[in-house]
């Protein structure tokens, strides 16, 4: 977890706090009076959990402030807006999670990604996102609306048609050779990015193996704008929107193309993307 993300936390924990005292409550009569354990009193207020939104209005109901209902949901917003864990994201499914990468999907004008180890959603087939989904889901328990989620992702796709926009992913290899799926599936999948490689506002780059790095693959990532990092954990997304953390993120993606990659290396690249296509079908 990050220290942002933490102290933010633990301010509306104060905040919560303050609310119960000002009440003339103590932790026990507050518990008893939402019907909860007074262990998630104290938790909510140390800023050791994370608080729904239907907790925080319980809380202003209880205390008897229900006029801050709409100031601490604001405030869970903010904190949310960097931090975003699976838990808490897939309690209403997969399908969510989609339609709030396409919403921002709809905000972006230019977007750079590195994806060291799956496809990248925009480019993935129905097939390809099926697979890796359903593998997602076996390890996060949450709702397996798995089909609602591939179409979700689907649709999102068709921001690609915008030739005012700009989109330039960065492949490690490893990302064309994983197997989250059959054979044949990721053989269709490489078909689908090799047709994205010639694209002018679209353009799929890829880090061989054999390239001298200078940085480490790390995560994947993706930038909007230059103004937002979208980034992931086994636990948690993260929605970055601090200038220093864009600025870092954007030195990790500039590091890895070597000059002229994006014009001269594409002949190069088809190659490539075309030979593993063809192994793939072995």
């Amino acid at each position: 977890m990050s220290t942002d993300y933490q102290q933010a936390r633990l301010s509306l924990g104060v905040r919560l706090r303050e609310l119960r005292v000002e009440g003339g409550l103590t932790g026990r009569q507050l518990a008893d009076r939402l019907g909860w354990t007074q262990s998630k009193v104290s938790k909510l207020e140390n800023g050791k959990q994370t608080p729904l939104l239907a907790d925080l209005a319980a809380w202003a109901e209880g205390t008897g402030h229900p006029e801050t209902a709409a100031e601490l949901a604001g405030r869970l917003r903010g904190l949310e807006t960097q931090y975003r864990s699976w838990r808490r994201q897939l309690a209403g499914g997969y399908r969510a999670v989609q339609e709030a990468h396409q919403a921002q999907a709809r905000r972006t004008q230019t977007r750079k990604s590195f994806d060291p180890a799956l496809i990248p959603g925009l480019l993935q087939t129905a097939d390809y996102a099926r697979d890796v989904l359903t593998r997602y889901a076996a390890i996060h328990t949450a709702p397996r609306d798995i089909e609602a989620a591939v179409q979700a992702r689907l649709g999102r796709q068709e921001i690609l048609g915008d030739q005012t926009r700009s989109f330039r992913f960065l492949l490690w290899e490893g990302a064309l050779r994983a197997r989250p799926c059959s054979a044949a599936v990721l053989s269709a999948q490489l078909d689908r990015v090799a047709a994205r490689l010639g694209s002018g506002h679209v353009r799929v780059g890829i880090v061989p193996f054999e390239a001298d790095m200078n940085v480490p693959a790390g995560v994947g990532f993706s930038v909007h704008d230059d103004e937002l990092v979208i980034t992931e954990a086994w636990h948690a997304e993260m929605w970055l929107d601090d200038p220093e953390d864009v600025a870092l993120h954007l030195r990790a993606w500039e590091a890895r193309l070597r000059p002229g990659e994006w014009c001269t290396g594409f002949h190069l690249i088809r190659g490539f993307v075309t030979g593993s296509v063809g192994s793939a079908h072995s």
